[in-house]
């Protein structure tokens, strides 16, 4: 499902104020903005679907994030148990996260307890602090702690107040987890609330250095996170393609029965589905890996591959170069490793 948001254009001051009053008109155009972001949050309503006995989720937009979808281009989900709730993700803005909070409230009202964060990209983690106001402890790959102590976060965050105004605002802040979880030899760490059994898997290295996966035992499903894209160009960005197709091996040995991805549709096919990222993520190793080969520049390896195949599908026009360009990076480093 899609969210229902409303939009009302909210006046702007179209000129400079003049002598004693430029204050009153500073501080309404203030008071403004701060309505405008506010009843963006209010006015948002998403609606959960329900796809196996315990398991909820929301459906983001296909494509990136833009004005248009307000940022609401990624999937998340939640796990309603007899003792409390388990979210997975918290979506890309704080509007987001308390439409989250609000869409849990109509379906129950046991407490929300924890939210498992899949990694430490923008479309996933910022609504998170509408659940530490929830009272919810936020769980996440300790991985997670360089990026949020990088020169990166600040300006994605910046980047994402301009991009996103004003449902990305002055006071979005960068949520840590109250818990950075490590994981041992053997990458699960498990636990049960109200009866239900849970796994987070690490994935870490695949599409980013914190990636995690919460596995449902009892309904069979699995919340994927962003190494599994349906019927979308993924975001491979700086990712290691070679770990990102280990992980889809390592997710089809879960045998789940129906798998949220991070964005697109849920799945009932995994081995199916997942194709498209497979295939994707392949192709983009074989043509930047043979331009590496034989030391054709980047510009000249773009223009001569053949794209058809990925073309139609949404998010190729946005995110297509950046992919090629990190893929042809990734394999010359592993060309000169080989050496």
């Amino acid at each position: 499902m899609r969210a229902a948001v409303k939009n009302e254009d909210t006046e702007r001051s179209r000129a400079a104020p003049q002598g004693g009053r430029s204050w009153l008109f500073s501080l309404a155009a203030a008071v403004l903005a701060f309505a405008a972001g506010s009843a963006c949050a209010q006015q948002m309503v998403l609606t959960p679907v329900k796809i196996s006995p315990h398991v909820y989720y929301f459906h983001g937009h296909t494509g990136m994030a833009d004005p248009a979808n307000q940022g609401f281009m990624s999937n998340a989900g939640f796990v309603v148990t007899p003792a409390g709730v388990v979210v997975f993700d918290a979506l890309g803005t704080p509007a987001l996260g308390e439409a989250m909070v609000s869409a849990i409230r109509t379906v129950t009202a046991q407490p929300i307890r924890r939210v498992i964060v899949s990694h430490y990209h923008a479309d996933h983690f910022y609504g998170l602090q509408a659940f530490k106001a929830a009272g919810a402890e936020v769980w996440a790959h300790e991985n997670g702690r360089q990026y949020l102590a990088s020169d990166i976060a600040p300006s994605r965050l910046a980047q994402r107040k301009n991009d996103l105004k004003p449902w990305v605002n002055e006071k979005t802040r960068l949520v840590p987890a109250d818990r950075w979880l490590h994981f041992d030899a053997g990458k699960t760490i498990q636990f049960a609330l109200g009866g239900v059994h849970f796994r987070v898997i690490d994935m870490s290295g695949a599409h980013s250095p914190e990636d995690i996966m919460l596995a449902v035992d009892e309904d069979k499903m699995l919340f994927a996170g962003d190494l599994f894209f349906t019927g979308r160009i993924p975001f491979v960005g700086e990712a290691d393609s070679k770990v990102w197709l280990g992980a889809l091996d390592e997710m089809l040995k879960i045998a789940p029965a129906v798998v949220v991805p991070g964005h697109g549709e849920m799945s009932r096919e995994p081995l199916k589905d997942l194709q498209l990222t497979r295939s994707y993520l392949l192709f983009l190793r074989r043509a930047m890996g043979d331009a590496v080969a034989d030391m054709i520049p980047f510009e000249e390896a773009y223009q001569k591959t053949e794209w058809k195949t990925f073309a139609s599908y949404p998010a190729f026009v946005q995110a297509n170069r950046i992919n090629a360009y990190q893929t042809y990076l990734l394999m010359e480093r592993e060309s000169l490793l080989a050496k």
